[in-house]
């Protein structure tokens, strides 16, 4: 994905035009295994742990070419559009990783009614510039976020709208294309981080399956009983060991699993990759099982042309293998229940503000943030509709109060009241009196060009929102 970088919204900028969050980066799940983090995201990188293992195994020049010529590629420039972030740290990298996979076949227990590509898992490793620390920051398939326009194929292209982040891949992947599916969550991702996507790999489920089948299955530890009618999977409490099917449904199963959530299953599908990176490279003495692994490996893996090939990938898997397992952190993006905001939304959660504001802003900066640190950050959490906002219209122009308090609405915020301000303004501003800073922070986040300050004669209990002209509806979402 190489390319001129333009000037395009930062990552506060971005984070405002995002949903909301809620306190994240828990594991969760009823995974037992406990194995390296640097092994989770190699081996959600398929084809990067295929190359590690290949890089020792030390295998010959026609396997390589064999396993070379597994990898897809998938074009995805000339899909993205010119209003793309800016690269605030040139040498770092950030990598969006995508599990897919299309709801048909023996894949259709997983999901109904599905016909399109799908995506379960959504993630963006970010590489430093000085290689000493990485991040990972996991996505939550139920964010409730604005989809961006897209290219769908045959000349069609999708409308913006809401929607579950994982609808992008569905919606680029119309007609069928990794590189469409592709390109609608970069487009997606970028939109509502601020961060430049550099690369990205699709990992599809069904080469998962022949995977795990590769090395005679993979133990997992269950906690507690699983039965799930929707997934067809029925697993009793326990260490037992897996089959590809199996292994498959364990790492997709949602309902009937610890609390149901889309959190919980990030944690099981962390620790699952965990237990294959591990198994694949107790196999280097094992030819066979080895190169079963290499074949389904790579054959499940699409990237951009700048990372198609067992080279290139190889390349970044010694960068990551540098980095201290101490110092790779595995992250997702605060969030809590849309519910708190929107009652009768039950199904989805919103990024929390201004902490998903705040991660991407380091990341795109290239400062570490820790999972203590985000975990840290996210407690006390204040929702959008604990925050009451005032309206005062300061462009002169009629009606803009209320379109923007009909916004502030639909996000979840509790609008107290609409007038026109004072006097006409050029910007717009925020101001609360003491006591009000959290809700200010939370608003203030979704208005990243918007400036914030106390005031002493700020009216009691709520935060003032003064509408200037440069604020643009389409950045409240």
């Amino acid at each position: 994905m190489s390319g001129t970088r333009r000037r395009g919204r930062t990552p506060v900028e971005a984070a405002g035009r995002g949903s909301r969050a809620r306190s994240g980066g828990g594991r969760g799940g009823a995974g037992g295994t406990r194995l390296t983090r640097r092994g989770r995201v190699l081996a959600w990188g398929a084809g990067v742990t295929s190359v590690v293992v290949l890089g020792v195994g030390g295998v010959g020049a026609w396997v390589y070419n064999d396993l070379n010529n597994n990898i897809d590629s998938a074009a995805v420039d000339d899909k993205l559009g010119d209003d793309r972030p800016e690269n605030l740290s040139p040498g770092s990298k950030n990598i969006m990783v995508v599990g897919s996979d299309s709801r048909d076949g023996a894949n259709a227990k997983y999901g109904k009614d599905l016909t399109t590509m799908q995506s379960d898992t959504l993630m963006v490793l970010h590489i430093p510039a000085n290689r000493k620390w990485a991040a990972v920051v996991s996505f939550p398939r139920d964010s409730w976020v604005d989809i961006p326009s897209c290219e769908m194929g045959g000349g069609k292209t999708s409308d913006p709208h809401k929607a579950k982040i994982n609808e992008a891949f569905a919606i680029g992947g119309s007609a069928g294309e990794v590189a469409g599916a592709a390109a609608c969550s970069i487009k997606t991702v970028e939109a509502h981080t601020g961060l430049r996507i550099d690369h990205f790999m699709s990992v599809d489920f069904s080469g998962f399956k022949g995977m795990v089948d590769a090395l005679d299955g993979i133990e997992v530890c269950p906690k507690e009983p699983i039965k799930s009618d929707k997934a067809r999977l029925e697993m009793d409490a326990g260490c037992q060991t897996v089959d590809g099917e199996k292994a498959l449904g364990y790492v997709r199963v949602r309902y009937g699993v610890g609390d149901g959530s889309d959190i919980g299953r990030i944690g099981r599908q962390q620790e699952f990759m965990d237990a294959l990176a591990a198994k694949a490279q107790s196999k280097l003495t094992s030819p066979d099982a080895l190169y079963g692994f290499l074949q389904s490996a790579t054959k499940s893996l699409t990237t951009d042309p700048d990372l198609a090939g067992i080279k290139q990938i190889y390349g970044l898997a010694n960068e990551l293998k540098g980095i201290p397992s101490d110092r790779l952190a595995f992250l997702t993006v605060p969030n809590y229940p849309r519910e708190a905001d929107i009652p009768v939304d039950k199904a989805n959660v919103v990024w929390q503000y201004p902490q998903a504001a705040d991660l991407f802003t380091s990341l795109a900066k290239d400062k570490e943030m820790t999972k203590a640190q985000l975990q840290a950050a996210a407690k006390n959490l204040v929702y959008a509709s604990q925050v009451r906002v005032q309206v005062l219209n300061g462009t002169g122009q009629s009606g803009r109060a209320a379109a923007v308090a009909e916004r502030l609405r639909t996000m979840g915020f509790t609008v107290s009241g609409t007038g026109n301000a004072p006097e006409t303004v050029t910007r717009t501003s925020v101001s609360f009196p003491a006591g009000l800073e959290k809700q200010a922070a939370v608003l203030s986040s979704r208005l990243p060009k918007a400036r914030s300050a106390a005031a002493a004669d700020a009216q009691a209990g709520v935060v003032t929102l003064v509408v200037g002209p440069d604020l643009d509806l389409g950045e409240l979402s």
